[in-house]
């Protein structure tokens, strides 16, 4: 492998403002601020919006979505689109 083209990697606390959870990792990306960890070393922090801990996905709370409802709707709006022979 050759040397050098590699960026540096050290660790980094990225910090989701919505779930108020941090997480200690190892990344590339570089920040002015820095926060004290729980080690009581001072790390980079990058603020990020939405993280395994805010994400629905991950967190399971997911929408149901009402499908019939929303065609009998459409219908109710623009009419029923299916040519009359049917």
């Amino acid at each position: 492998m050759r040397t050098g083209i590699h960026p540096s990697s050290r660790p980094v606390v990225f910090r989701d403002r919505a779930a108020d959870v941090a997480f200690l990792t190892r990344s590339t990306a570089a920040s002015d601020r820095t926060i004290q960890w729980e080690d009581g070393n001072t790390y980079p922090v990058i603020d990020v919006e939405i993280s395994s801990a805010s994400h629905p996905f991950y967190t399971g709370a997911s929408r149901v979505v009402d499908t019939a409802g929303r065609v009998e709707r459409f219908e109710r709006r623009y009419g029923s689109l299916a040519p009359a022979g049917r």
